[in-house]
């Protein structure tokens, strides 16, 4: 019988543009955090288990906001990234402090996990409709090889904020099935209503309903092996900058399914995102909730 699906939220960064531990700011009436909804919406998805990637310094702060209080409807655990996890023989750069990325965090949940899983982040609400369509996916049989993944895409222009450029895997799609995913930076509205992006330095015109990646995965056990194969090769380049490049989940992905090594079925959402990228998001995001508090959709959660 298949072990029921894990939620791994990758919780390790500090968010940089936000300027501190956005992960834990409040942004609900009773001080709940963003992670608080996506939680709730996990378990009425059928989600029994969490594991959260956090760094090592961070464990009493999250056991003390959410853990202690998650632990009553859910079983928790931690995974620990740090930069000095790496395959034996590799060593940190002198001078790095950057972590080592996305698909690096969910290496070092890998003896956290002995199933099939959803990746999301902890600072980004991403609607009820994703965790129901994640587990869902996760919960079907399907062949070892190629490795069966999942990916819920969002519409490009519901994913924006009015604060900043922000940076979205664009993905290029046939019959539901993933054929690519390319980052995109500083995707922005220009004053007369294009979205306007970056790709590899390059500027670039998005249409509004052009379908993004949120990194909200659903990946098979047998992930492990092909994913740390790609890390190995990774810090074992010499192109880039040693010190600030990073092994993120959306390009593994990609190499995957141009490899012909990875499926990945596209399911859509129609929902609309909230982030906290930049402080002045965050009373947009407070309004939002509240609004979704007075029709009903969430009780109090603290």
């Amino acid at each position: 019988m298949m072990k029921k699906p894990t939620l791994l939220v990758l919780a390790a960064g500090m968010g940089s543009r936000y300027g501190g531990l956005k992960q834990i700011d409040p942004v609900g009436p009773q001080g709940e955090i963003i992670l608080d909804y996506s939680l709730y919406d996990a378990r009425l998805a059928g989600f029994e288990r969490v594991v959260f990637v956090i760094k090592p310094e961070l464990c009493d702060t999250f056991e003390e906001v959410i853990g202690h209080r998650l632990r009553s409807s859910m079983e928790v655990d931690y995974a620990f990234q740090t930069l000095d996890s790496l395959p034996h023989g590799m060593f940190v750069p002198e001078g790095r402090v950057k972590p080592w990325g996305t698909g690096h965090a969910v290496l070092c949940a890998r003896q956290q996990l002995s199933g099939p899983f959803a990746v999301i982040n902890a600072d980004d609400y991403y609607g009820r409709s994703c965790f129901a369509l994640l587990y869902d996916f996760l919960v079907q049989d399907r062949p070892a090889q190629p490795l069966g993944m999942c990916m819920v895409g969002y519409r490009l222009d519901r994913t924006l904020t009015e604060n900043g450029g922000v940076s979205r895997g664009v993905c290029r799609m046939e019959n539901g099935m993933l054929c690519s995913v390319a980052e995109h930076t500083s995707i922005a509205k220009a004053a007369d209503g294009r979205i306007e992006a970056l790709l590899d330095g390059t500027p670039v015109e998005l249409e509004p309903e052009t379908v993004v990646s949120m990194n909200a995965w659903g990946m098979p056990e047998n992930v492990f092996e092909p994913l740390g194969a790609g890390f190995e090769a990774f810090l074992r380049r010499r192109d880039g900058d040693v010190l600030k490049r990073e092994y993120y989940l959306p390009g593994f992905v990609d190499d995957m399914v141009r490899e012909g090594r990875g499926s990945v079925r596209v399911l859509r959402s129609e929902e609309q995102w909230h982030g906290v990228t930049y402080r002045e998001d965050k009373a947009a995001v407070c309004a939002a909730f509240s609004g979704m508090l007075e029709r009903g959709m969430y009780p109090a959660l603290r």
